[in-house]
């Protein structure tokens, strides 16, 4: 049987279950213990804590107006913007769902991404809302559109949304019910969208909070989008802790050296090549605020970041959407080259094909389970059992751990290979889809090559048609045209033909290891 206990809130009597911890219990603490405290920067505006908590209450009134519940879908295509942060927060009091959309995707790419949450509200910026207009006849589950800043029809304003005098009485929902569906990159050529709970995010906050010390006083440099979950997680991260974050819609090198001194920025997470550009902007010491900085970067620019702001840490980790984020986090000092430790709230292991345990030093499956272990995979059961199979979320990822207990990531499994290009996922398979499109392709093969501004770039190795002129720069054109443009070559290369294997096949090793 469960029980409940009265909490007061503002002298508003609210069931609340006994041992529930949601958002909206963190965003009312800390308007209580920090409530003058800048919570969010953006532009010129300055949000405080209780001033962030009524403007969640405002926008999550007219959420529910708008017919919002527990479990709805509302769905955002925008950059990094206050309106943003303010729908993270609302959705999180209603106990719906939040469906941000990559805004890198082409417009097909998008459309998948809302046809499959199946929102029933769309919130757009004004540069994407052209886009979702062209895709209204194919999202039947939506009964609203709203547009921040300029708008045109089907959206309405958004600042209507958010002037409500309507307030939200108690919504019934529990903190491990789904939250956020984010998209990850896509397998066999479509993406998947991971549901992650208020719990999952919570767990794995609390985990950064402990590594880093996190406490009101530090403050975030979100210079990742908001739809991605390296650049959501800081952020509330620090929000959990009571700090505060600085959001930039767009990286802009000379703006951001501004931004770190005049807020005084202690942490932030990063995609190359973004921190050489800051090291390269300031002149000064504008970074000597710094403390901790994590992401994916080359090694002469981590050591070149640590040898120019020596109070400084880089981190190195491991994690994945379906983690909530890092699963491993460590000083890239302690151990160049590592993933790191396995953090708190997290059970990490090496397993074998059997899902049994590797020793010391033996490379296999990369494996974890916990609180952080997201719900599964939306509309995707069988995925979802596949990925769990065992008691444990398989990453497709292959490492190893040494004699210390830490990680060494080595790749992805072979059905799973991976190229990460300036943050960003990519799976050859989606990359080879859209070249054997062009009628001049017989063949293809798609891999990572190290890329000294993104870390890794896309390359093609193809086989034309006979008596074919076609061009690389035909061939990136043409993948540019039909998914997002992140996804395109950044080197294509003709070969007359492909090694084969003895039953035929392209021999997928040998081509890596010709064109590396």
């Amino acid at each position: 049987m469960e029980h409940f206990a009265i909490a007061i809130v503002d002298d508003i009597e609210e069931w609340m279950p006994l041992r529930e911890f949601t958002f909206i219990d963190l965003y009312r603490r800390n308007a209580e213990l920090f409530p003058d405290r800048t919570a969010f920067v953006f532009e010129n505006q300055r949000v405080t804590h209780r001033e962030y908590l009524e403007r969640v209450e405002r926008l999550a009134a007219g959420l529910a107006c708008e017919g919002v519940n527990s479990g709805d879908r509302v769905a955002i295509l925008s950059q990094n913007s206050l309106e943003t942060i303010d729908l993270i927060g609302a959705v999180a009091r209603l106990g719906a769902i939040l469906l941000p959309v990559n805004f890198r995707l082409n417009a097909e790419e998008i459309g998948y991404v809302l046809a499959d949450g199946a929102p029933v509200l769309v919130v757009a910026g004004s540069e994407y809302q052209e886009i979702i207009a062209a895709l209204k006849h194919s999202l039947p589950s939506v009964r609203s559109y709203f547009g921040i800043g300029k708008h045109t029809a089907p959206f309405a304003p958004y600042a209507d949304l958010a002037a409500s005098d309507a307030s939200v009485s108690h919504v019934n929902f529990s903190a491990n019910d789904g939250f956020i569906i984010i998209h990850t990159a896509a397998v066999g050529g479509r993406p998947r969208g991971a549901l992650l709970s208020q719990t999952n995010l919570l767990a794995a906050h609390s985990s950064l909070i402990q590594a880093w010390s996190l406490t009101e006083r530090d403050v975030n440099l979100g210079v990742l989008p908001l739809f991605h979950v390296a650049g959501l997680g800081l952020m509330l991260a620090v929000q959990q802790a009571g700090g505060a974050s600085v959001i930039i819609s767009k990286f802009d090198p000379q703006q951001a050296v501004r931004d770190i001194a005049a807020e005084r920025v202690t942490v932030m997470a990063e995609f190359a090549p973004m921190l050489a550009n800051l090291m390269d902007e300031a002149k000064g010491g504008e970074l000597t605020t710094l403390r901790a900085v994590t992401g994916l970067d080359a090694p002469e620019t981590i050591e070149r970041f640590e040898k120019e702001c020596p109070h400084s840490v880089f981190w190195t980790a491991f994690g994945q959407s379906e983690t909530s984020g890092f699963a491993t986090l460590s000083p890239y000092r302690e151990r160049p080259g590592s993933a790191g430790r396995p953090l708190f709230w997290h059970t990490v292991a090496v397993v074998d094909s059997a899902d049994k345990e590797n020793p010391t030093g033996q490379v296999g499956e990369i494996v974890v389970r916990g609180p952080t272990v997201f719900l599964g995979y939306w509309n995707n059961d069988a995925e979802t059992a596949r990925t769990f199979r065992n008691g444990w979320h398989h990453t497709g990822d292959i490492g190893y751990f040494d004699a210390d207990g830490i990680l060494w990531y080595i790749g992805r499994a072979p059905e799973k290979e991976l190229i990460k290009t300036g943050g960003e996922n990519v799976y050859p398979a989606e990359v080879e889809n859209a070249i054997r499109q062009h009628a001049d392709i017989t063949e293809v093969v798609v891999i990572g090559v190290p890329d000294p501004q993104w870390s890794e770039a896309i390359k093609a190795i193809c086989v034309r048609r006979t008596d074919s002129n076609v061009t690389a720069n035909d061939i990136i054109d043409f993948v540019a045209g039909l998914i997002a443009r992140y996804k395109k070559p950044k080197h294509v290369v003709f070969v007359d033909q492909l090694p084969k294997t003895k039953n035929g096949a392209v021999d997928r090793a040998a081509v890596k290891s010709e064109n590396s």
